[in-house]
């Protein structure tokens, strides 16, 4: 979508028509900053989400505003009080500008895992106990739209630079994980809605605190499927054992964390990285597509499969 479909939406939330637009971001959707900081704009990818499903997000992420200890990203409505718009044939969202700026990876990630593991604690509790209103429609993120034939994001065989050999490497992980996941199953204490995303990029720092923005990908899934997640793209970081430890303290702070909670932590961090091989396969005009450079990252994820399927673990 360019600059100049936006801009009769602009008016309806009291920006000027002709106020600027400038592009800061173009992943899964592309994200606009509207006037002087005065309003982001998500532009939709087409064809991903249905209405319906776009607007049961919107209306988990207004239920979640008010949480104790929570700060997430609101939508905004127009003057109208409508959240969810069609333009020139995509769905746009408005949502409030949080000051700040995003966690990096060269911050000091020890400093904010704990308080990452609170964010997801308070998250889930929410969702756990929160009565869905009728028609609440999100994606299922398991074994089968994950791993299956047909998943959400493209198939891991399809992924940049993937040669026989290493998709022999992957075939047996894949397997792997499905057996370990489907013992681990889908009750309410172990599966439920969650953010899905919430990775460095997702999080913005201001004035000391995190913020969780972009729920685009919210959905049900396993609780420590965040925790997966939040290591996206740094799975091969000497800091990832402390850090997955510092998330596990966080999270026990708000809410109970179990012991087989904890030991499947792995599965789902190899879990995550083999979607994330097949998402950049299947988005490869994304920003982060192209930075991480898809053959590098599928090598990438055939060494560390390796690694699990010798010793059930990701470092050494």
């Amino acid at each position: 979508m360019r600059p100049d479909d936006l801009r009769p939406l602009l008016p309806l939330y009291g920006v000027p028509r002709e106020a600027p637009l400038r592009l800061l971001n173009q992943s899964e959707n592309a994200t606009w900053m509207a006037g002087a900081d005065q309003l982001v704009l998500r532009v939709h990818r087409h064809g991903y989400h249905r209405k319906e499903e776009i607007a049961s997000e919107l209306c988990w992420l207004q239920a979640l505003q008010g949480v104790d200890g929570l700060r997430c990203v609101a939508p905004v409505p127009d003057k109208a009080g409508t959240v969810l718009q069609e333009q020139a044939g995509r769905f746009v969202v408005a949502f409030q500008p949080i000051p700040g700026r995003e966690v990096q990876v060269a911050d000091d990630l020890h400093g904010w895992f704990g308080a990452l593991g609170e964010i997801s604690a308070r998250l889930h509790l929410q969702a756990r106990n929160w009565a869905r209103p009728p028609g609440f429609t999100r994606k299922r993120w398991d074994v089968e739209t994950i791993l299956g034939p047909d998943p959400h994001w493209g198939r891991w065989r399809d992924a940049p630079g993937l040669d026989p050999a290493g998709a022999a490497v992957l075939d047996r992980l894949a397997a792997d994980l499905a057996h370990r996941l489907w013992a681990y199953g889908t009750a309410p204490g172990r599966f439920g809605l969650i953010h899905a995303d919430l990775r460095l990029a997702n999080l913005m720092i201001d004035q000391g605190s995190l913020w969780a923005i972009d729920f685009d990908d919210c959905g049900f899934g396993w609780w420590m499927y965040d925790l997966a997640a939040a290591v996206s793209f740094i799975e091969t970081d000497p800091r990832l054992p402390d850090l997955m430890a510092l998330w596990c303290e966080g999270y026990a702070r708000i809410a109970p964390l179990a012991a087989e909670d904890r030991a499947v932590l792995p599965v789902m961090v190899m879990l995550r990285r083999v979607l994330l091989t097949a998402w950049i396969g299947s988005r490869a005009d994304s920003d982060t597509a192209q930075a991480l450079g898809g053959p590098d990252y599928t090598a990438g994820t055939v060494m560390l499969a390796d690694r699990f399927l010798a010793k059930g673990r990701l470092w050494s």
